[in-house]
């Protein structure tokens, strides 16, 4: 607590480090305040370098060029992350909160490492504390700290002791010479541009459209929460609505599949694990419908008054009214990030593809897309081909091969399946360079062709040429942590050929998505 007394008028300053000096009950009782995070580039690095001044800078014991430049980029590096979390899933699958005590902690680190193992520079050792345990430590999704670390050795690296060493390729962000002042550091980052451009964060320039869309919707949803639940005028009613609206699914979703005879035309059999994959989908399809059919039937009779309106109904009811899918549907399905009218529309689209499975047997390409639980699918793969060679399963991988856009597919392969309706975000496929190529401007997601999943026993992965890509099943990516150690949201990794460096798409955040939003 402070104390002080000017003009005769008391003040008093708070603060929420314990101190065994001022009682508990009072920070309790008080109003909070909070300093809200800054919010850009030039905002970070302000921040970071008003917590130092010219005697820190000095104070590396002869070393000061190496300090000075490791500082500046350990700094950099804190923006960039933080501020990636703007992009959505495109920066992190996870929106992780940074603090201004995990760069504190390791520019401690580094001053101290810097003394103790002169004249080197830990480079190693720097990465691995501030990539893996201080900003690392917070994060919880391999795909994540693959992204993070990348990051990080774009940052720390000897090139950024050069004086003449540029964080981007349009050089807005560069490295200051050695002899630099406090000062010098505070001028230069003042006179940084206010809005950030995604090159500084390895991001495509499209990633500023999903950014301004994403702040958008957030903007409409609140709107949407703030709409009046009664009309005027001659418009329909809320209930006339949300009849018309329930009856019209009704008449469009079938009834259950007739999981009997599924069963007696594809059996469980040895040879054939994509048969018990048939029967666990029409199963997990089957709980969906039967939710769908009883809700809209009794929710048309609740708006009728025949049954009591429960407060499951009334939140159903208004969820159909906004076009959104009802929580008790969501409870029962599969993810997705689809509005209602999108959402039965894919739905229907996910039944054709069961049904024509169970009509006309096993398809030639799958639709990984369609499945409810698209990890049994992959394992039936593998399992198949381990049966067939009698090969342990767990020595077995795939490798992958991108079926050219003109090859029409007729039959199933002899070995392995096809797989379609992915969709790549932050990158694009080149159907003459057949391989992965930087997006075109506004395009932000691009159909991904034809794959082929081939297993092979004791496979080595390329170390060059390729770019391994994870696939998810909606554009949030984020999910909760299976028992298999990756998010529910996870499908499979897919390896696709690169004549990039692996860290540029990496940087870019690239993906297969099994369903986009709309």
């Amino acid at each position: 607590a402070v104390v002080s007394t000017q003009s005769g008028h008391y003040g008093r300053g708070l603060t929420s480090v314990p101190t065994p000096k001022f009682p508990v009950s009072i920070l309790q009782n008080g109003s909070k305040m909070t300093i809200e995070p800054p919010r850009g580039v030039k905002a970070n690095l302000l921040r970071s370098y008003q917590n130092f001044n010219e005697d820190f800078l000095g104070s590396c014991n002869g070393r000061d060029a190496e300090f000075k430049g490791l500082l500046f980029a350990l700094s950099m590096f804190n923006a960039v992350v933080c501020e990636r979390r703007k992009f959505g899933s495109l920066g992190f699958n996870i929106a992780y909160d940074f603090t201004a005590g995990d760069v504190a902690i390791c520019v401690s680190q580094l001053n101290m490492f810097l003394k103790e193992y002169a004249p080197q520079v830990p480079l190693k050792v720097l990465h691995y504390t501030a990539g893996d345990i201080n900003f690392g430590g917070r994060v919880t999704d391999d795909w994540d700290r693959r992204c993070i670390n990348t990051i990080l050795t774009g940052f720390y690296n000897s090139s950024v002791l050069d004086s003449s060493h540029s964080f981007s390729d349009a050089g807005i962000y560069h490295q200051l010479p050695h002899d630099a002042s406090y000062k010098d550091y505070l001028k230069y980052i003042k006179q940084l541009p206010l809005n950030d451009d995604p090159e500084i964060f390895g991001l495509h320039e499209n990633a500023n459209m999903t950014y301004a869309q994403n702040e958008t919707f957030a903007i409409l949803d609140k709107f949407l929460l703030m709409q009046a639940k009664t009309g005027s005028g001659g418009g329909k009613s809320q209930e006339e609505v949300i009849e018309e609206t329930a009856k019209s699914i009704l008449s469009k979703v079938p009834q259950p599949f007739d999981i009997v005879s599924i069963m007696e035309k594809h059996p469980v059999l040895y040879e054939e694990s994509m048969n018990t994959v048939l029967q666990q989908e029409v199963m997990l399809y089957n709980n969906l419908l039967n939710m769908i059919h009883t809700s809209l039937n009794d929710l048309l009779k609740a708006l009728k008054g025949l049954v009591v309106m429960s407060d499951i109904l009334e939140t159903m009811s208004t969820s159909v009214f906004n076009n959104s899918v009802p929580d008790i549907w969501t409870n029962k399905a599969y993810p997705s990030l689809k509005p209602l009218g999108s959402w039965v529309a894919d739905l229907l689209q996910r039944l054709d593809f069961i049904s024509n499975w169970n009509e006309e047997g096993i398809p030639a390409v799958f639709w990984i897309s369609g499945f409810f639980f698209p990890q049994a699918f992959i394992t039936g793969a593998l399992q198949n081909y381990a049966r067939q060679t009698q090969i342990s399963i767990d020595t077995i991988g795939f490798n992958y091969e991108v079926v050219p856009s003109n090859q029409e597919i007729t039959r199933k392969p002899d070995t392995g399946c096809y797989i379609r309706g992915l969709y790549l975000e932050g990158a694009r496929w080149s159907h003459t360079s057949h391989v992965l190529t930087e997006s075109r401007p506004k395009e932000l997601f691009t159909d991904m062709p034809v794959i082929q999943l081939l297993p092979v026993a004791d496979r080595v992965q390329p170390e060059s040429g390729i770019y391994i890509c994870p696939v998810y099943k909606t554009l949030t990516r984020a999910g909760t942590l299976s028992t298999t150690g990756h998010s529910t949201n996870f499908v499979m990794p897919i390896e696709l050929p690169s004549d990039c460096a692996e860290e540029v798409w990496i940087k870019r955040g690239v993906a297969l998505i099994c369903a986009l939003d709309y």
